[in-house]
């Protein structure tokens, strides 16, 4: 051929030679309508199909006839199709030459498909993911039976034999191979051993033997050809490493050796071929390395460097228009969608999937690429793997690389469907100029955020003190000579000596953007304090430090709330993982109302073996800080009225205190089987909350006042499981494990404090009434105050049959017509014994919920005049909080004039007051001559209702 022949000539006369030498297959081939356009279509882009056809005639009539070219194979089509014809293969020289000839055989046709779209690129990438998995899989097992005939069957310890377990890596792994890929294998098997031959050989001799054997079948150039190019280097320790590694070897190196590319390399990790059992189980022993239950900025960095090198090496090798690893190229598109994977990936179960344009798609939906990113990668995508398997087709080579000559770019366009190398061209440019810029986004240095800041100095240590304590307070600070002796006592703390190269590294990064921001906050000093607080107890925890460098919106709005509230700082500080509501504060300062917490707990939990109780517990608490993180940021910036922000806190505790309830029913069921006095989906139990739990007044650090309930009224009933107990017994298990579950600490802490003093008796009686008891104690034993409690009581969660009752009860009980005089003096008293082991008012200091014109004062006003009036007036036990019942007793105009207006008035101003101090971290107490208006409008209601 001429360097200047025309691409489609070239085909042509391949064609008319192929015709002289087969003139009537030739003849019949042409007499079908379309195929000779077609087959000029292929060969012109394909020398390889063109060559295989030219040497085998009957290769071509074979795909025309057999009708192949016009239909898709079905799941396990390939394999099926390779046993049969390696069922009389019986040697090793048989199986290389059979393995060869069927591979070659599917590369024409899946070339062939591709390059008249008879297949869609999905296709074409899945059927040579399933050539490679049926050659890989059916050569190992052949090789392992013949192996296993010459030296022995390979056992554990136990004698149970032993299988390899083939992980197939990159573009094998998510189904994604091209038409020339290598195949990237990592070896695997269960556990040492020996096998059981006259001459007995370690399982590792075995299995590495066994893995050469294979290699070797598929790897190795003969006459036919080879099958798949196989690279192991991605195998523990690389090329330095054995062939074949125990699972506990492997185990071991992720868990200690492992560097952070592997953890990218192994998020398309898939068993391709050997045991499928032993299988799942490396692949969950390898979950926990690939994905971090905590949201993993390091990534960020650890991929900018993989980037970085790459666009080194192919700079060095004049590589610039490589299709896959050139600037925006297609490992650009793997590297946006595995970061996020690497980051994410173990809080959201969603991402902890293989191929790249699945997680686009999910990476769209949850927000975390606009719809414009996600449409064009996606696009992007699809026409660069298009070009790279154009480019692999011609002579079935692993390159990258656009062509230089001229009739080669022509045939490249031609084949793309482009008329010419410059239209093709520029849309080419067009797709990599928006990966690029997509990928520059997501993985922007952060360098750039560092450069000319004026505190860098400050940190760096540059100036000497008189310049940077004056330095510090020209940024904003009002004391730089103390900051400066904090910060000096930060960086010489144990949080900065114990940090490694890449702590040390991110430290450096993120600290004068932390001093910029800090100076820009309203009280610089004292958020500086808190902030650095947060950074020592979270140095430790590298990524955090990385999260912080890569979000310079994480930054901003920790740095906003840690200079608001003292309580945010040290709920940061103890709980690190609430940096991760940082990133977004469109969710952060949007509290979720029940039916979204019910998701959002869901999802949390879906994501964690239900068998695994302390992760199950510790992602409940997770839940429940993260949760009440955005009350408090939407609280503290005016987003929801302080009247809400109880309600929203409450709904968190239900909701969890539903999901506690459930799991420890089906946790108990499984033990004993159900209660035999309940029936259809009910439970039989009810968690009933007193209290601010029950007044729907929950605060930041409340408990829990709750009683538990059951239906069961026969103490002989049992429950109809293999190990039955009584009913009574198990729902006093069943109460015992959700307390366990709320007071329980793990590495979050616990999830609410528990109190359940209000039950009947106390702390002496039974932790779960029946409810018989329940009715028979406050009928007839029940003191006043526990009337009162059980105004504020409310059913939170449980069967609907018990609450039913339930609520029955409470309205018997309170419905009561009572002697007024005797009413007053006991709640009077009541709240004189409160006051004097509660009230911490002192001449100095005034207690704003014990104290005399307190909110204790305003709630035992309203609970008297319940009690009171309910007998007459049934609808003022419709509610538990106290603004409403205080507008219920308005509407029957049960108080003289503007009681219940005034009443409302200085409970909400007092609450408010409360309310800032516990979000503060300080005790409830004010400067004596604070609140005085409020407090003597309470103490004069008190004397017109209580002491008249």
């Amino acid at each position: 051929m001429q360097p200047s022949e025309h691409p489609a000539q070239e085909a042509e006369n391949k064609w008319r030679h192929w015709q002289s030498v087969s003139p009537e297959q030739g003849a019949e081939l042409c007499s079908v309508a379309g195929f000779e356009a077609e087959l000029l279509r292929v060969w012109e882009g394909s020398d390889f199909v063109a060559q295989h056809c030219l040497k085998q005639p009957e290769l071509l009539m074979w795909l025309q006839r057999s009708g192949v070219l016009a239909h898709s194979y079905s799941d396990g089509e390939l394999d099926r199709l390779l046993g049969a014809r390696l069922d009389e293969v019986a040697d090793e020289p048989a199986l290389h030459r059979e393995l060869r000839r069927f591979r070659n055989e599917q590369m024409v046709r899946i070339i062939w498909r591709d390059m008249t779209q008879a297949a869609p690129l999905a296709e074409t990438l899945e059927d040579l993911s399933a050539l490679a998995d049926a050659c890989v899989s059916r050569a190992l097992s052949l090789l392992y039976t013949w192996l296993t005939e010459k030296q022995g069957t390979p056992r554990n310890a136990a004698g149970e034999q032993q299988y390899l377990v083939v992980l197939g890596m990159g573009k094998l792994g998510a189904w994604e191979l091209n038409l020339s890929s290598d195949i990237d294998l990592i070896f695997a098997y269960p556990e040492p051993g020996e096998t059981d031959g006259a001459r007995p050989t370690s399982n590792e001799q075995f299995f590495i033997r066994l893995c050469q054997q294979l290699v070797k079948a598929l790897n190795s150039q003969t006459v036919d050809g080879f099958v798949f190019r196989v690279d192991a280097r991605l195998r523990p320790f690389g090329d330095a490493g054995a062939l074949a590694l125990s699972f506990d070897a492997m185990e071991t190196y992720y868990q200690s050796h492992a560097r952070e590319w592997e953890r990218y390399a192994m998020i398309k990790a898939r068993v391709v071929a050997g045991d499928a059992a032993a299988g799942r189980e490396i692949m969950a022993m390898l979950q926990p390395f690939i994905y971090r239950r905590y949201l993993d900025f390091g990534a960020i960095e650890s991929i900018r460097d993989m980037k970085r090198l790459i666009g080194r090496e192919l700079k060095r090798k004049g590589m610039a228009d490589n299709v896959k690893l050139g600037p925006g190229g297609i490992r650009e598109i793997e590297f946006i969608g595995q970061a996020f994977q690497l980051i994410r990936g173990g809080r959201e179960p969603e991402l902890q999937i293989r191929p790249i344009l699945p997680v686009l798609q999910v990476l769209g939906e949850k927000q975390q690429l606009s719809p414009e990113e996600v449409t064009e990668l996606t696009e992007a995508y699809g026409f660069l793997r298009l070009v790279e398997n154009r480019i692999q087709a011609w002579k079935d080579r692993q390159t990258h690389l656009l062509p230089e000559s001229e009739s080669g770019r022509l045939r490249i366009a031609r084949a793309m469907g482009y008329t010419d190398w410059g239209q093709f061209f520029a849309v080419l440019e067009r797709h990599r100029v928006k990966v690029q810029s997509h990928f520059d986004n997501v993985f922007a240095l952060s360098e750039e955020v560092t450069a000319d800041l004026p505190l860098q100095a400050v940190w760096d240590q540059e100036l000497d003190d008189e310049q940077a304590a004056g330095r510090l307070e020209q940024s904003g600070f009002s004391e730089g000579a103390v900051v400066l002796s904090r910060l000096e006592s930060f960086r010489q703390g144990h949080a900065c000596r114990s940090l490694g190269t890449r702590g040390r590294h991110r430290m450096e990064q993120l600290m004068p953007v932390l001093l910029e921001a800090v100076a820009q906050s309203p009280a610089p000093d004292v958020t500086l304090e808190r902030i650095l607080r947060i950074i020592e107890s979270i140095a430790r925890r590298t990524s955090y430090l990385a999260l912080l460098v890569e979000n310079p919106t994480a930054l901003t709005q920790l740095v906003k709330l840690a200079g608001i509230s003292p309580w945010i700082a040290q709920q940061v500080a103890r709980h690190p993982l609430l940096l991760d509501e940082m990133l977004d504060p469109r969710r952060l300062y949007t509290p979720l109302k029940r039916e979204r917490l019910e998701a959002e707990l869901a999802t949390a939990l879906a994501a964690v073996d239900k068998d695994d109780q302390e992760q199950q517990m510790e992602r409940m608490r997770q839940f429940t800080q993260s949760n009440m993180l955005r009350v408090a940021a939407a609280d503290l910036t005016g987003v929801i009225p302080l009247m809400v922000v109880s309600d929203y806190l409450t709904e968190i505790a239900e909701t969890i205190t539903c999901k506690v309830m459930e799991q420890a029913w089906d946790l108990l069921v499984a033990k004993h089987g159900r209660p035999s006095n309940v029936s259809g989906d009910g439970n039989g139990f009810a968690v009933i909350g007193y209290g601010k739990l029950g007044g729907i007044e929950l605060g930041y650090g409340s408990d829990l006042d709750m009683v538990f309930l059951h239906g069961n009224d026969n103490p002989n009933l049992m429950t109809d499981g293999k190990r039955p107990v009584a009913n009574d017994l198990f729902y006093a298990r069943m109460g015992q494990r959700m307390i366990h579950m709320y007071t329980t600490r793990t590495p979050a802490g616990t999830l609410y404090e528990v109190d359940m003093r209000l039950r009947p008796n106390g702390n002496s009686g039974m932790l779960v009434s029946s409810l018989e008891a329940f009715e028979e104690y406050q009928k007839n034993a029940a003191w006043t105050w526990e009337h009162q409690a059980l105004l504020r009581a409310r059913a939170v969660a449980g069967d609907p049959a018990v609450i039913q009752q339930f609520q029955r009860i409470r309205r018997e009980v309170l419905s009561r017509e009572r002697d007024p005089e005797k009413l007053r003096a006991d709640v009077r008293e009541m709240r004189e014994k409160m006051r004097g082991s509660l009230d911490k008012s002192n001449g100095q200091q005034f207690d704003i919920k014990q104290g005399v014109g307190g909110i204790a004062d305003i709630e035992f006003m309203v609970q008297y005049s319940v009690l009171r009036w309910a007998y007459k007036h049934p609808d003022l036990l419709d509610w538990t909080d106290n603004i409403r019942l205080l507008d219920s007793l308005a509407r029957h105009r049960l108080f003289e004039g503007e009681v219940a207006e005034l009443l409302a008035e200085n409970y909400r101003a007092l609450r408010a007051v409360y309310h800032r101090k516990a979000l503060s971290e300080l005790p409830g107490l004010v400067p004596e001559d604070e609140l005085l208006r409020e407090r003597e409008a309470v103490q004069a209601l008190w004397q017109r209702l209580m002491l008249a």
